[in-house]
């Protein structure tokens, strides 16, 4: 079976081709972190109009790249939720389209679900069940996984999400949108120690985050040291970077426990972090646990993972057709789950 993934919930617009025998065939990724960096953020406008010039573009691009023609294409995979409607409405009417124009069913995909999943595209791949951590720019999760659309959450942010976090340190610091790849490089630069963060839930006995207050202690902090001096910036940022990825690797560890699982998957845009990745690698090997990741330049947003998500619920027959027809721009993952 051949899945086109089509993703368009925000600022990236993601197309892929997903074989069930072949694997990943091909993927294409717009990012418009350029047009969007003068304003600090993702303008909805833009995003949408953005969306509607390259989707099209990037599907001639899959098919020539996987070598295949838009009538072999057997079912369409699109996110419908969460995200910003417009841009959800860009994706959600060309799959439709496409899925009239061919003959070819088109499924609702939830977007958390497709980074759930995405670590699945790795090889090797992780077996159900495993603990879920879903850390993103809207979501940082732990989940129980255990099986395609079997989902418990474990623990959820009270506040802001990792992502966010990262966004807003980066720009007390003086650095570019997107705020995460810019502070994980220059805390690679900072002396670990110089700084102390404050560990925000570390030590609250449950699996619930929050970043707010890391995200004060680093205003307060900027407003002490010379904003001049690269090393003190540099410090900063890997103090808070260290922080984060303390509560997020011992919250990890915890629910596995919790759960007496013994496989980690890592998904969303933060999944990248170099820092992360290093962190919950040593701790899972202390713990006699695996750890499994997409691949870097699947953890960002893209249409791979949303034709795994849609291929796997084709397998299974948990499809409802009604919902693909309209768009969720808030949904949370209990309400998609089979």
């Amino acid at each position: 079976m051949l899945v086109l993934g089509i993703e368009t919930s925000c600022d990236e617009t993601g197309l892929a081709l997903l074989d069930d025998g072949l694997g990943l065939l091909a993927h294409a990724v717009h990012s418009q972190v350029d047009m969007h960096r003068a304003y600090g953020g993702v303008v909805p406008e833009l995003a949408s109009r953005d969306h509607i010039r390259r989707v099209l573009p990037l599907l001639d691009q899959v098919l020539v790249q996987a070598g295949r023609r838009a009538s072999e294409i057997d079912a369409i995979a699109v996110t419908i939720g969460p995200g910003l409607i417009g841009a959800l409405l860009v994706g959600a009417s060309i799959a439709h389209g496409l899925g009239a124009a061919l003959g070819r069913p088109v499924v609702g995909v939830h977007h958390l679900e497709g980074h759930l999943l995405s670590p699945l595209l790795a090889r090797p791949a992780p077996s159900f069940p495993f603990v879920a951590l879903l850390v993103s720019g809207g979501h940082t999760q732990l989940l129980h996984v255990r099986a395609v659309g079997a989902y418990r959450l474990l623990g959820d942010t009270v506040d802001d999400a990792a992502g966010e976090a990262f966004d807003k340190a980066a720009r007390l610091l003086g650095l570019g949108y997107p705020g995460g790849p810019a502070v994980s490089r220059l805390a690679e630069f900072g002396t670990p120690g110089a700084v102390t963060m404050p560990r925000p839930m570390l030590h609250s006995g449950d699996l619930t985050f929050s970043f707010s207050g890391l995200k004060t202690a680093v205003l307060t902090a900027v407003r002490k040291i010379d904003s001049t001096c690269d090393q003190a910036r540099a410090d900063l940022a890997r103090g808070f970077v260290d922080a984060v990825v303390d509560v997020l690797a011992a919250k990890s560890m915890q629910a596995l426990k919790e759960c007496t699982a013994n496989t980690l998957v890592v998904a969303g845009g933060v999944g990248a972090n170099a820092q992360l990745r290093e962190r919950l690698a040593v701790d899972s090997s202390r713990h006699n646990t695996q750890v499994f990741f997409p691949p870097p330049e699947l953890c960002t947003d893209n249409g791979a993972m949303i034709a795994m998500a849609g291929l796997a619920r084709l397998q299974r027959g948990a499809v409802d057709p009604r919902r693909s027809f309209t768009v969720y721009p808030r949904w949370t993952l209990a309400e998609a789950s089979a």
